[in-house]
Parts: structure tokens; C-alpha cells; sequence
């Protein structure tokens, strides 16, 4: 792959810089930083240390007599090395970068006093003066390459978009391939910037699609913008938009805040779940369009919750989620019966109210603004992979809220307010018919979240997800106990999947 040159005018510019790189690094990541005394080693280091920091006064000493600067605290960790009173080569060994590297990254300044001894070199970053300013040469392997790249495109898109010396700080990345960052101009309140590269999706499963095509997943930012506009129109709080670039999946969006819907203990505050459950019996009134448009020569479709997308997902719970947990495959049998079942309890929600489901309703999704009133305070984000389907899932999806525990009786509260307003609205509203496609829809989004959170662990290294499976697990069976379920809880009970020791 061809390196990455750029052109850096000031001391200010390469800080920056140090920013764009910090946010396209990752564990395991060695960046060589090569250059004269004076070339602006140093400069970057700092720029890049304090954006993992979020601090522009973390305070970054030299490593120069101390060979190894270690900031283990941060958000990722970081071991700032300086070479240049290096005795010999073989001192490297004694430094502990591939310890360092297993957790963080490590940033080493006169690289090549180390005469190749060095564990990796992912990126090597070459600084050289240029009269007042400086030009810098990236080079490295192409996965590396390429997420430098995509950061220093964020970049033109800020400067595009009127944010070019904006401060970049990491906000969060989630299960999906999206992250996010906050972005501030100096005095001004921080946005949201949306990174969400078009996804294609993985390899194909069944009949020509991928897992995101048969699911219905977002592939692109365009789903977003288009369902954030059909939101806003009906006057749900959603964030504005201030600028996107659709082909390269960069928006900056409003910023709806950090309050969310539990306390400070991370339980869950009763008024603003009761003010998120009305709101969807709010949505739920509403009939919805299919094909809309994100921008002029951008539609979005949305899809129907059809078979294939629900049990796409609650196969997960067989492939991943079961051979976890019984710590074996399970028989061609077994497997066969699974499917025949939930196709069996699908057939019931032929006659179940039909509305836009926004699919992940539940507490990282929803923020609080006490600043508003009625049903404004609600904020709504994360709703890309909106689809028209059972109204009861957004329901089941925040009233057994994923990562929150939800007591037997705070569902019900919240299931009897939802109801209340649905009544409210139409006295003919069924309520039988709802509580039934409550149930089943509860037990199919918990069987794929069972499977998800196995399969971000051991597919994806990211275990943190397995904290949340005891929660589901507990869901799932609750959710069993409804008689529309009695096919599954008899599959499971013949698979042994409810034996307490199973869990």
C-alpha cells in the first residue's frame, strides 16, 4: 500500500494530527516515530496521549531518561518509549513492549536505534522539516493504513463541513462496525460525529444474503438520515442534522445530551421508562411509510419483520449461545426441531398489529431531557435498522431492558401504562392479541441476544457482553411462560436448556 503523506503547516496542525491518529489506533498497535531533534516526535506524542486522555492538560512528560512513559489509567492504554539514550539493541527486550502491546499501544520515538528488535511496527511515521512547517510519511501494513486514513478523512469532512480545527474526542463504539466521537469548535457545545462505513455485510448465509440481509440490518448512514427525518416529522425527539457525506458514511449529528433513563447507581428511574413505554404507544398510533428518501437520489426501504429475518436471529441462540453453554453442538435433530418450533409460534402473529419498530428501544438508546416537556423529553437514537413489524417488540425490547435488570413488577407497571394509552387512543384495542405478540416477540428478541453476546465474545473478542447473559437468560424464561410460547419451553425443556445448570 502506498504511504500516507501529509502536509502539516504548524505546531497546532500537528497536535491535531496527533488526534486524528490517536482516534484510528487500537490495541496491539506499535507506531514508530521517526524524525531530526526537533522534527515534532514530541509535539505528536502529546496531541496523540492527551486525546486518549480527553484531557488537553493531561500532563505528558518525556520519556527521554525514563525510557518508558506509561499512562496504563486511559481509556487504552499507552507506553510512550524514547530510544535515544538507548545503550544497545539488546536493552529492548528488558522494556516490556510485548506486555505493553497485549493491553495498549506503544508509541516509540528513534525507532531505529533498536536495530529491528523491535516487536512490531504497524506504523512507522517519518516527520521531516519543511521550512516552518513539516511533511509526514505514514507507512505500515494495510489494515493499519487504512484506519489512519479513514481518520484523516474524517478530518477533510470536518473542515469540509466548517469544523476544520475541531477538538476530536472518542465517545463510544458499539456491537456494530459504527463509532462515535464528540466534535467542538473552541466555545462551542459539543456534536456527534457518526462513523458507519458502508458495511457489505459478511458472507452469504442462505439463498444469495448476507446475515445483515436477511436480518435487515443497515448496511449504510442512509437508513439513519431516512429514518431520522421520518421521526422528526412526526415529532419525535431525534437529532438534527447537521452535515453528511452519505457515500463515505460520515454524519455530525446533534448531541441529545448523556442523561439517560437510570440513576446514578445505573438502576432504572420509573417516571422516564413510564414516559418512554407512553411514547411508543404514541409511535404505535401512527401508520408508517415503507420507501422514503434520505436526500435527494438517496431512498431508503424499509423492511417488513418478515419469517427469515426472525428466525435468522433466533438461530443464534442454537449455533452460538447453546454449544457455549452445554459445551457441545447440538444434534442435526435437535437443531431441525428448533426451527420447526419457532416457525410454529411465528404462525401466531398473523393478525398482530403492525407498526414501525424501531428495534432497539432499551436504555443506551434513550436519553433524558429535562430541559423539555412531555413527550419531548424523550430523546431517540440508535433506530438504523427500523423495520415495520409487531409493535410489541419495541415494547418487549425496553420492558425487558437488555442492560438494566427489570423486575417482574416493573414490567408490569410499565406494560399496564403502555396499555393504558393504547386504550386511551382506541377502546377497541386488543389486548389479548398484543400481550400474546408481547411474549412471543420477547422470547425471540432474547434468544437472539443470548446468541449475539456468545458470539461477540468468541467471534469478536469482546467479552464484556457476557456480564449481561444471566439477565437474558432470566428474560428468556420469563418470557417462556406465556402459553403461546408452550412449543419452545417444551424444546427447551427436551434440549435441557432450562435446567438450572445449564445457566
Amino acid at each position: 500500500m502506498a504511504p500516507i503523506i501529509v502536509q502539516l503547516a504548524t505546531t497546532e496542525e500537528t497536535e491535531r494530527f496527533g488526534q486524528d491518529l490517536a482516534l484510528a489506533l487500537r490495541k496491539g498497535d506499535l507506531v514508530a516515530l521517526s524524525g531530526d531533534l526537533g522534527a515534532g516526535k514530541s509535539t505528536l506524542a502529546r496531541g496523540l496521549i492527551r486525546t486518549i486522555a480527553a484531557d488537553n492538560d493531561y500532563e505528558v512528560p518525556s520519556p527521554t531518561f525514563t525510557l518508558v512513559q506509561s499512562y496504563p489509567e486511559l481509556r487504552l492504554p499507552v507506553s510512550h518509549v524514547d530510544l535515544y539514550r538507548l545503550s544497545s539493541a539488546e536493552e529492548v527486550d528488558e522494556l516490556g513492549l510485548e506486555e505493553a502491546l497485549e493491553d495498549g499501544v506503544v508509541l516509540v520515538e528513534w525507532p531505529e536505534r533498536a536495530a529491528g528488535a523491535l516487536p512490531r511496527e504497524n506504523l512507522r511515521i517519518e516527520l521531516i522539516h519543511e521550512r516552518e512547517g513539516r511533511e509526514i510519511r505514514i507507512e505500515g501494513d494495510a489494515a493499519t493504513l487504512a484506519r489512519v486514513e479513514r481518520s484523516l478523512a474524517i478530518r477533510a469532512f470536518l473542515a469540509s463541513s466548517g469544523f476544520a480545527k475541531a477538538e476530536r474526542r472518542y465517545l463510544l463504539g458499539d456491537a456494530s462496525a459504527r463509532g462515535y466521537e464528540t466534535i467542538a469548535n473552541d466555545g462551542q457545545s459539543p456534536l456527534i460525529l457518526m462513523n458507519a462505513p458502508y458495511n457489505p455485510g459478511g458472507p452469504v448465509l442462505r439463498d444469495g444474503k448476507t446475515y445483515m440481509q436477511i436480518a435487515h440490518l443497515s448496511q449504510s448512514v442512509t437508513a439513519f438520515v431516512a429514518i431520522d427525518k421520518l421521526l422528526q416529522a412526526r415529532g419525535f425527539s431525534v437529532p438534527e442534522i447537521h452535515a453528511a457525506d452519505l457515500d463515505a458514511g460520515f454524519l455530525i449529528i446533534e448531541n441529545l445530551g448523556s442523561e439517560g433513563i437510570l440513576d446514578a447507581e445505573g438502576l432504572p428511574v420509573l417516571a422516564r421508562y413510564e414516559a418512554a413505554v407512553r411514547l411508543l404507544a404514541r409511535l404505535h398510533q401512527y401508520s408508517w411509510p415503507q420507501d422514503i428518501e434520505a436526500a435527494d437520489g438517496y431512498a431508503h426501504h424499509i423492511h417488513r419483520f418478515d419469517r427469515d429475518a426472525m428466525m435468522i436471529e433466533v438461530e443464534l441462540l442454537s449455533e452460538w449461545y447453546v454449544p457455549r453453554m452445554r459445551g457441545a453442538a447440538l444434534s442435526q435433530e435437535l437443531k431441525q426441531g428448533y426451527v420447526a418450533t419457532w416457525h410454529k409460534v411465528f404462525s401466531q402473529l398473523k393478525d398482530a398489529e403492525q407498526s414501525l419498530l424501531l428495534r432497539d428501544v432499551h436504555s443506551p438508546n434513550i436519553l433524558w431531557r429535562a430541559d423539555r416537556k412531555g413527550m419531548d423529553q424523550v430523546g431517540l437514537i440508535d433506530f438504523q435498522d427500523a423495520m415495520i413489524g409487531p409493535s410489541a417488540y419495541d415494547v418487549a425490547s425496553l420492558v425487558l431492558d437488555a442492560r438494566v435488570t427489570i423486575s417482574p413488577e416493573l414490567q408490569d407497571h410499565l406494560l399496564l401504562a403502555y396499555l393504558a394509552e393504547r386504550r386511551a387512543a382506541d377502546p377497541k384495542f386488543d389486548e389479548a392479541k398484543f400481550r400474546e405478540a408481547f411474549a412471543i416477540m420477547a422470547a425471540q428478541r432474547n434468544a437472539k441476544i443470548l446468541g449475539i453476546f456468545v458470539r461477540l465474545d468468541e467471534r469478536d473478542g469482546k467479552p464484556a457482553y457476557l456480564k449481561h447473559l444471566p439477565r437474558i437468560q432470566a428474560y428468556f424464561i420469563r418470557a417462556l411462560q406465556h402459553e403461546a410460547l408452550a412449543p419452545i419451553r417444551n424444546w427447551c425443556e427436551k434440549a435441557g436448556i432450562l435446567d438450572p445448570e445449564f445457566h
